[in-house]
């Protein structure tokens, strides 16, 4: 028995976690070596750029003349990528379910950091000719690709599973309500304001702030942050909706193909995620500002529907973490039985 149990064990190391794993330290070793060469004196990639106040963001805001490298971008993270190393380890030469929470603690801590929020506008802006830091584009979209990376390490390095049935899953009702939810919200608390901001309706803002959006946006920026995130939100129909399981018939190659569950499951949990994410931490930073007075009553009240964004947000977050549970929950695989041996 012991035998059979380190064949298994070994196979499934030469096979998909084993191709997950040398993904994965691919990434790492890419991701250390760049900041052992940051620490070195190097600014290639690397970028200074503060939000609140970008100046000259394609040229990474003065990046080279950065003479202390930050300790999350130097050193910390040379040693969050020697803890990662270790978790890859751990999933190749010991998989189970505890090595398989590790990787998906890993990918958590990857898809929180790289905040793929700011990807959502951030992307279509740049492709408008908005000027943007591609460094910091660039760097999300690797986080994110890591955190993908160990998304596939965790599922493979996990107890094996049977197949998906072939047959459609049908979805509990609250999960549909949720979803409906999750389409609604940026919808109504996104796009709605968006829309009449560029037509020049100050809802919810001040006339001064009205003329800052129509100075900083131009129309074709200010179309694709506004129209976007709602066309993003559609794709959670298919959570709760048959195409979401099977391909529909007329797409080529594709067609009633079962869709895999995690190319479902794992961008709907990133989002909700980040959407969570982001809305608990603006909204503690917005009652830190009302406490210490940097944020005066007034001026919520006469720009609430800006607050009322951050509330959008969580509960945007909070609606599409719901439904991918159900999602999750309707299309989950048993544990597989292992062999009778009498």
């Amino acid at each position: 028995m012991t035998t059979t149990v380190n064949d298994q064990s070994a196979d499934r190391t030469r096979g998909p976690a084993g191709r997950w794993a040398a993904a994965c330290v691919v990434f790492v070793v890419g991701d250390m070596t760049l900041r052992l060469y940051w620490l070195a004196g190097g600014r290639w990639g690397y970028t200074a750029c503060d939000r609140t106040a970008l100046v000259d963001p394609a040229g990474g805001c003065g990046a080279d003349r950065v003479e202390v490298l930050p300790f999350w971008a130097g050193w910390g993270a040379v040693a969050v990528g020697v803890a990662l190393l270790a978790v890859i380890v751990c999933a190749v030469r010991f998989p189970g379910r505890w090595t398989a929470a590790g990787g998906w603690a890993a990918a958590a801590l990857l898809l929180v950091v790289a905040f793929p929020l700011h990807l959502l506008f951030e992307v279509p802006a740049a492709l408008a000719g908005r000027q943007s830091d591609w460094r910091d584009l660039g760097a999300r979209l690797a986080l994110v690709a890591g955190g993908v990376l160990f998304v596939g390490l965790a599922n493979a390095a996990g107890p094996q599973r049977q197949p998906v049935a072939a047959r459609y899953q049908p979805v509990p009702r609250w999960t549909r309500l949720w979803a409906y939810a999750a389409v609604a919200l940026p919808v109504v608390g996104w796009a709605m304001p968006h829309g009449l901001w560029m037509l020049g309706v100050p809802f919810g803002i001040s006339e001064r702030e009205l003329d800052d959006i129509h100075r900083d946006l131009s129309t074709l920026t200010g179309v694709a942050i506004t129209l976007v995130p709602p066309l993003a939100g559609l794709l959670v129909l298919g959570l709760v909706q048959r195409w979401g399981q099977r391909f529909p018939g007329w797409l080529p190659v594709l067609g009633a193909r079962p869709v895999p569950r995690l190319l479902a499951v794992v961008p709907a949990g990133v989002v909700a995620l980040t959407l969570v994410t982001y809305g608990v931490l603006s909204v503690a930073v917005f009652v830190g500002q009302l406490t210490t007075g940097d944020l005066r009553w007034s001026e919520v009240r006469e720009g609430w529907a800006v607050a009322a964004t951050l509330l959008v947000f969580l509960g945007w977050g909070v609606a599409l973490g719901a439904t991918t549970t159900g999602y999750a929950v309707a299309t989950r695989r048993r544990p597989a039985r292992p062999p009778n041996r009498s």
